[in-house]
This record gives C-alpha cells, structure tokens and sequence, in this order.
C-alpha cells in the first residue's frame, strides 16, 4: 500500500504534468497539507509548470467523521502548509471522500475560501451559501471520478473489477460530448496514483487530444473558472442558483435513507 501511494509524487505526477505541459494546460491539483510535507519538491514542480493548489484536507480524513474542532483543525493545517510552501493561501477546497459536513460551509467561509467543489448537485456550477456569505461550488460526478473505474484496493474497501482504459475513456467521452452539446461543465476528479499509469496515462493524454479538436472547450483551473462564475453573477450576467447549506440540521442515518 506504502508503495502504491509513493508511487503518486515520485513518478506518476511528473507524468501528468509533462502531459500537461504538452498540450498546454493549466489545472488543479488538490494536495493534503501532509503530502505537501513530505514531497515538497513535487508540490514544487505542480507549481513551477503553472497549476492551481487546492486544499484536501490534512491527512485525508473524513471531514463528516470529526468533530467540529477537529475539521477546524485539519482545514487550518493544511493551509498552513500551503501557503508555507506556494506562499498562497488556498482559493479553493475539496473535501477528502467529498465527505462534506454540516460545518465545512462554515469553516469554508470563516477561512476566507473562493470556491468549494465537493458536491454533485448539478452539471453547472451553483453558489452554496448560509446567512453568512456563499461559495462558488463547482460540482462533479462519480461518473468523472477514475476510482470508480479502476481502483480494486481492498485497504480502502474498493474491490471493483479493474476497467480497461479504454473502456474508461468511453465513460469520460460520453460526458464530456454530453456537457459539450449542453454547455455544461466537465469537472474530472482524477488521482494520479490511479490514473498516472503508463496504459492510463497514454489514454488520458488521447482524451484531452480528442477535447481540443473538438473545438469550443475552455481548459482552466478551478480557481479562474469559479472567479469567472463570481463576475458573471456580480455583473448580474448570470445568476447561479443558491442552495442553502448545510440542507438538513443532523446526520442522516443508514436507516433513513433506506
């Protein structure tokens, strides 16, 4: 398992960022504040080609797991490890396992986060707000999440039968044609310990091909796509709708939602 993971900083992100470089894209990467620790020098390179740095959490622990102190805490660390190394603080956050909590908004907003983009509520992007302020919240999809694809790692509790890239460039493809036809946004989650495999590394590379011949696609981080979606409904352009967050007041129990 140890491997597996070192396997993501020292040869599977220097990977990706040369498939990046090539085509001439800038993207987000969103790093726990424990791995920006102890791989400093990959971090480094995420930044020198240009990319965005999103916080994921300190030790990628579920934020819907811990108390409200707790997540406090998690979420203070990891920007202060970003910002030590970028000299930024964070815009933008995902939430370990999307494991949005009752508090996130909250903390979100009391640290001074642009964006959020850990909730799948919608194929465009939305404002998630309180009485306190809001958040751009740029949505995803399990279908756009390589785990779902490829992760068969019994340590996490995923034993899924291990799809061919090929096949799973089929399930990117037909969402991406389909945000195409319908302006929608294509907001991929993808791990470079899964995904920066040489077979799957050459399949993503093909896809991001296919999407720039397509034409009429604009490849941005998160951060200038949530700043564009911000000026739109500031200028009274476009008016995202706002979902009033946390939506219900407890946790939900395996029973309920059965």
């Amino acid at each position: 398992m140890a491997s597996m993971l070192r396997y993501e900083p020292q040869v599977a992100v220097p990977r990706l960022l040369e498939i990046f470089r090539r085509f001439g894209l800038r993207q987000t990467f969103f790093v726990p504040g424990w791995c920006v620790e102890a791989y400093p020098a990959t971090v480094e390179q995420i930044l020198a080609a240009g990319h965005e740095l999103g916080h994921h959490g300190y030790l990628h622990m579920r934020p819907n797991m811990q108390s409200r102190d707790q997540e406090a805490e998690s979420l203070a660390r990891g920007i202060e490890s970003l910002a030590r190394l970028s000299g930024l603080r964070p815009a933008g956050y995902r939430a370990p396992a999307y494991a949005f909590s009752r508090h996130t908004l909250e903390l979100l907003l009391e640290s001074g986060f642009h964006y959020d983009s850990s909730l799948l509520g919608d194929d465009q992007p939305y404002l998630i707000g309180n009485e306190r302020g809001n958040l751009v919240e740029l949505p995803t999809d399990m279908s756009l999440d390589d785990w779902t694809q490829y992760v068969c790692i019994k340590e996490f509790g995923y034993m899924l039968p291990i799809a061919s890239p090929a096949r799973a460039m089929e399930v990117f493809r037909a969402e991406f044609d389909a945000a195409w036809r319908h302006g929608g946004l294509w907001n991929a989650v993808w791990h470079p310990f899964v995904s920066g495999r040489p077979a799957r590394a050459e399949a993503f590379a093909g896809l991001i091909e296919y999407m720039q011949d397509k034409g009429d696609v604009w490849f941005a981080s998160l951060g200038e796509i949530a700043a564009h979606v911000r000026g739109l409904a500031e200028k009274g352009i476009w008016r995202p709708r706002l979902d009033q967050v946390p939506y219900w007041p407890q946790p939900l129990q395996d029973r309920e939602l059965s």
